[in-house]
């Protein structure tokens, strides 16, 4: 029997959901998006929706079991990025 779950589309929510799954502002998120330190958004007919996925991939990026974890991912404040943390020289 074929995986059922492989036929359905990704959920998607809009931002005011977005917003709410991960836990910050409406605002906040709008923000991210602006400065491309988001998660990953896609346009549908003028409407702006997130993937469940795509938003726990990167609300995962900063996850951390010690305040001294090194090898970690970073999740930026929704701000214009300076060229060092956008990994330039």
């Amino acid at each position: 029997m074929a995986d059922q779950k492989a036929d359905l589309p990704p959920r998607l929510l809009r931002t005011p959901d977005a917003a709410r799954f991960l836990g910050i502002s409406l605002r906040t998120l709008e923000k991210h998006r602006t400065y491309g330190t988001g998660p990953v958004y896609r346009k549908i007919g003028g409407r702006v929706v997130y993937a469940i996925e795509d938003l726990q991939a990167w609300s995962a990026i900063g996850a951390r079991k010690s305040t001294r974890d090194t090898d970690v991912g970073r999740v930026f404040p929704a701000r214009r990025l300076t060229p060092t943390e956008r990994g330039e020289r």
